[in-house]
């Protein structure tokens, strides 16, 4: 496996990924995540990545037992993963609706989502915290301040943004740098042969001026690839 630092930082995650978006059905047990996480564990893999949304909550569940078992059995140590999760829908079940102060990125939301969170996954803390969508009813500058109360926190280590715009992340960056505070360090874009655009061309400058780490999802384009 090769291993490639997150963006402008010294963290190190593999080049592959395990996610946690459509393993949330009754076949996908915390007994089920372990062993999908143990193989890829096995196989070089320390990179897992999770949401507030998907499952309801059901995901961070299952992962963080996940984790646990882990541990417990000796097979990997909480310093070998690298765990992240992303805020803004909730974790309310797609079909029900959230409260208003529920979703997005209001201060009161990322700091009340991630120590929800923590709380699902039974971790003290994630190494990446995504902002998961973009949010325009919210200040940047707000979302920003409260990404770093979470890192001073010590409930995340890092902040990243997903699927925002280059306009987006740069002036995000741009507050960041202004009131001495840690920028976003990657980004997490959709990404196949069939949709290209942010990551081969959107983004460029970005990772030119500000070093951004990228990851990527969907790359079979929600199975159309398969």
């Amino acid at each position: 496996m090769t291993y490639r630092f997150l963006g402008n930082s010294g963290l190190l995650v593999s080049k592959l990924s395990l996610g946690s978006w459509l393993d949330v059905n009754d076949k996908y047990t915390a007994d089920a995540w372990y062993e999908m996480m143990k193989l890829a564990f096995e196989n070089g893999v320390n990179f897992f990545d999770n949401a507030e949304a998907y499952g309801g909550g059901l995901a961070e569940r299952n992962m963080g037992a996940a984790i646990r078992k882990g541990v417990t059995e000796g097979t990997w140590s909480r310093e070998d993963l690298v765990i992240t999760t992303k805020i803004f829908f909730g974790a309310q079940d797609f079909m029900a609706k959230a409260g208003p102060n529920a979703q997005g990125l209001s201060r009161k939301h990322i700091i009340e989502g991630t120590k929800a969170a923590l709380k699902r996954l039974d971790q003290e803390y994630v190494d990446v915290l995504f902002c998961h969508r973009p949010e325009p009813l919210t200040p940047i500058e707000e979302t920003v301040r409260a990404m770093n109360y979470v890192i001073d926190q010590g409930w995340a280590f890092y902040w990243g943004t997903s699927m925002w715009t280059a306009a987006q992340i740069s002036e995000a960056c741009e507050i960041a740098d202004r009131l001495g505070l840690v920028r976003p360090i990657v980004e997490q874009s959709i990404y196949s042969i069939l949709d290209r655009n942010k990551v081969e061309f959107e983004y460029v400058d970005l990772y030119k001026k500000y070093k951004l780490g990228l990851t990527t999802w969907s790359p079979l384009a929600y199975g159309a690839l398969t």
